[in-house]
């Protein structure tokens, strides 16, 4: 079933009301309406595994509603004096909506919590440690868990659960509380589609925030893998796009893509919580996000084996890192030092290099300051892409992409593991869909996206348009080429600027916003060379 506008107007309600009734926090919210799903859904997951193990041949399986459970708090006790309870009791239709008042309350939070916490711990990522309950005032919560249920998750398909989940976490970006970590979905799909990950890859986001490229890699393989018959059409943020329900996968491939493909890790544990929910309601709940560091915490192959991760390095990374950011010189591992930096666009850059396989492809979002930055480390770091790796393609985004939290005028990467780079591609995109305000969330017929993702797939073939063009006409095409000479030359700057065609035509006048970003980027890049100057100062004087 689709994502009807009721069901969107559902998740709405419940976000209004959440901040009427004194949760403003869109992000804790979020957090905590998806402990309230995974409740409410695991009765029905239960039962499916207890018909399941009745099967001929099946595993065994008790039932976690089976037994006793020691309360945490006697006096949720329902006899005077008891300790234990039937865990029966834990069932979302056996208190969800049978109690009331500070009762519901401390028993959600001093005993459901824990239940389910337990549960939660046995599972690939133990997402809800260190949970606890925040809608603690009776009434709000009362009316959310009716309103949850009202929502009937149990009779959605996976798809449907997915977009649901992704409708509220895009309330969030609107709230402009989580957009750091929150890539535009189009964006994502583009980055996808240009990287074209494949079944029997493994998948990687070593900055995962919710799992959007994760799932969006997901949806890419089965739809590749998918009858004519098996595909159909939804539409997203306003947008259509196709889905494939993967009905060319064998069981074996099945089971690969859902349990040994996709891996991911972010330092933030609520963005574990809800990487992990919107992985899990998709059918993806063997997939482990990982609460880690990676700019700060290295792992060795044994330690890599023993998490379930691919000792020799995976075949795709895909990332929106964060960036405009620094970290403490003395932290960062010397794996994805680049000189003296401490910027993390740089060093994540770094870091999924390390991460690929030889061969591995790419796609990453990088503010614009990395493509022709005048630092050592910026210029080392590109050096590197050109010369011992190959990168296959640059594609300026508008600026106002990551409208309403940031105004930073970005790049998507792309690039291969290992080789030499004898050209890239460069492409422009004037409109990605959606209008370029303040909000950036009202489709509109204007988008340059699928276009470049077509010409990108073409490439060898404009390649020689390319060469055979009359050099003294008009450029006019929305993407060009570069060889690696002349990037050199360049001092390997890599934006798609500094390389496109003149116009013989008429002066292009640059958007005032580009400008200032560039600004930005060349202040803040004089600030860490001043910075390194003041460490080394410090060094000789010492």
């Amino acid at each position: 079933m689709p994502l009807t506008p009721d069901l969107r107007r559902s998740i709405d309600q419940i976000r209004d009301y959440l901040y009427a009734g004194g949760y403003p926090n869109p992000a804790q919210n979020a957090e905590q309406l998806s402990f309230l799903i995974f409740f409410y859904m695991f009765e029905a997951t239960d039962a499916a595994r207890v018909r399941g193990a009745k099967r001929p041949g099946a595993a065994p399986y008790a039932s976690a509603f089976e037994g006793d459970w020691q309360l945490r708090n006697p006096l949720n006790a329902r006899d005077r004096g008891a300790e234990t309870v039937p865990k029966d009791l834990l069932r979302w239709s056996s208190w969800a909506n049978a109690l009331n008042g500070e009762r519901l309350v401390s028993w959600v939070r001093e005993e459901v919590f824990p239940f389910y916490a337990e549960i939660a711990a046995q599972g690939v990522t133990n997402f809800m440690e260190g949970a606890r309950l925040v809608l603690d005032e009776p009434t709000v919560l009362s009316q959310t868990l009716t309103r949850v249920s009202e929502l009937h998750l149990e009779q959605m398909d996976a798809d449907t659960k997915g977009d649901l989940f992704e409708h509220v976490l895009r309330q969030i970006k609107q709230a402009g509380e989580l957009g750091q970590f929150r890539t535009p979905r189009h964006v994502i799909r583009t980055i996808v589609h240009l990287v074209d990950p494949r079944l029997g890859e493994t998948v990687y986001d070593p900055a995962a925030g919710t799992a959007g490229f994760l799932v969006a890699a997901y949806d890419h393989i089965r739809l590749v893998n998918s009858s004519p018959d098996a595909i159909e059409e939804a539409v997203v943020d306003g947008k259509p796009m196709q889905r494939g329900a993967g009905d060319r996968l064998s069981r074996e491939a099945a089971r690969q893509l859902h349990e040994a493909t996709f891996y991911g890790n972010d330092v933030d544990p609520q963005m574990v919580r809800l990487a992990t929910m919107n992985l899990s309601l998709r059918g993806l709940d063997r997939v482990r996000i990982l609460r880690r560091d990676a700019l700060t915490r290295t792992l060795d192959r044994q330690q890599k084996i023993e998490m379930g991760l691919p000792p020799e390095g995976f075949d795709v990374v895909l990332a929106n890192p964060p960036f405009s950011g620094r970290l403490d010189k003395d932290r960062i591992v010397d794996d994805v030092k680049v000189g003296t930096t401490t910027q993390t666009e740089l060093l994540f850059l770094q870091y999924m290099l390390n991460q690929l396989k030889p061969g591995g492809r790419c796609g990453v979002v990088v503010p614009e300051g990395v493509l022709f930055g005048s630092t050592g480390a910026h210029k080392e770091l590109r050096r590197k892409l050109i010369e011992n790796n190959t990168v296959e393609a640059v594609l300026s985004l508008p600026g106002g992409v990551f409208q309403p939290y940031s105004g930073v005028k970005t790049s998507i990467l792309v690039f291969r593991k290992g080789g030499e780079t004898g050209r890239v591609m460069f492409l422009h995109a004037d409109n990605d869909g959606y209008k370029l305000d303040a909000n950036h969330d009202q489709p509109i017929e204007a988008d340059d996206l699928p276009g470049l993702v077509a010409a990108f797939n073409s490439r060898e073939e404009l390649w020689e348009d390319w060469q055979a063009r009359d050099q003294e006409a008009e450029w006019t095409e929305n993407w060009w080429f570069a060889d690696a000479e002349t990037i050199r030359a360049a001092d390997f700057n890599l934006s798609a600027g500094r390389h496109r065609p003149q116009s013989r035509a008429q002066v292009q006048h640059r958007d005032p916003q580009e400008i200032l970003d560039e600004l930005r980027a060349i202040e803040r890049e004089l600030m860490e060379e001043l910075d390194e100057l003041a460490d080394a100062v410090r060094e000789t004087v010492a």
